[in-house]
């Protein structure tokens, strides 16, 4: 049997409401797999069962603290083999820095939490209105864009590049995946002419992962290589920073994206939306995002954990248009 924990994320957001929402419909259609929610007392939403992680006084800070208690008792859960997967609801990054925590992004969070290396922000659409799958990893993730040159070395690219090969082949499945680098400059420099980083980073980078055994191209222009991706000459596309690879991304698959975490011990997945405080309690908020974040969690810890003796040829089928 699968079990998932499920966060709330941030109290005041629609977090709540749309994880009951997603939970309720994913209930009715797989009841075999074991959910456990994590989130502050009184939030429960009705189901069952329900893990608290202490009281929230109302206040941002609170919000915070409660938020980040959330994601530890959730990842303990994983890292003690209580669950296979972590699915995580928004939680709103001033207010973790508020509560005092450091890390004040899920992903940095749980890198701690978990005690690994690296890890790796990877978007997917596994259905996106073209179609084909569209996966997009964040080389850099949320740093101003005036620091991304100085932040892009090949060390980090080669790490990247690995956390993703890895991650397709055991978690999606795909024994030899190919992977196209994006480009930091304009036409990936045109040979020089807008930049050095395609020569003095991704080339050593390159050389480096052919060596390695990955299939691998680049550095290829960002105005072409999302396309590519959608035409499935690629499995997955590094991009080298956060808005050139989700501007792509959200274009393309807007409400239908996952954000998985690579390199945990554990599958790691959230909807693709923020907090959206200005929704929260309206009824507006849909859980959409939700509910296949939940549904590609549980498909990819059974392909990582073999949890059925027998798996799909294609587990992710069902993710995609018919």
């Amino acid at each position: 049997m699968i079990s998932v924990a499920i966060t709330l994320g941030d109290p005041r957001g629609i977090g709540p409401e749309v994880t009951e929402a997603a939970v309720r419909r994913f209930r009715d259609e797989h009841p075999e797999v074991n959910l456990i929610l994590v989130g502050p007392s009184k939030c429960d939403p009705g189901l069952t069962p329900y893990q608290e992680i202490g009281p929230w006084d109302g206040s941002e800070e609170g919000a915070g603290r409660v938020a980040g208690a959330g994601v530890r008792a959730a990842t303990q859960l994983a890292l003690t083999g209580a669950v296979q997967a972590l699915v995580t609801a928004p939680i709103h990054k001033p207010a973790l820095a508020r509560a005092g925590m450091t890390p004040t992004g899920h992903t940095e969070l749980l890198k701690d939490l978990a005690g690994v290396p690296a890890v790796g922000m990877l978007m997917t659409s596994e259905r996106t209105v073209l179609g084909p799958p569209l996966r997009v990893l964040l080389a850099t993730t949320h740093h101003a864009l005036r620091d991304v040159p100085g932040l892009l070395t090949a060390d980090l690219l080669v790490e990247q590049t690995l956390l993703l090969r890895d991650g397709l082949q055991t978690c999606w499945r795909i024994p030899d995946p190919h992977v196209g680098l994006c480009a930091l400059n304009p036409h990936a420099s045109d040979n020089g002419l807008f930049g050095n980083e395609e020569n003095r980073i991704y080339q050593p980078a390159l050389t480096r992962l052919t060596t390695a055994g990955v299939r691998v191209s680049g550095p290829l222009s960002a105005d072409s290589v999302f396309r590519r991706a959608l035409d499935q000459e690629f499995d997955a596309v590094v991009a080298p920073y956060h808005d050139v690879g989700m501007a792509a991304f959200k274009t393309i698959a807007f409400g239908d994206g996952v954000n998985v975490t690579l390199g945990l011990p554990f599958v790691r997945t959230s909807p693709d939306h923020g907090t959206a405080f200005d929704v929260a309690g309206t009824g507006k908020a849909d859980p959409k995002s939700m509910l296949t974040a939940l549904r590609l969690a549980v498909e990819l810890a059974a392909n990582r954990f073999d949890i059925s003796p027998e798996r799909k040829q294609d587990p992710l089928q069902w993710l995609r248009p018919g």
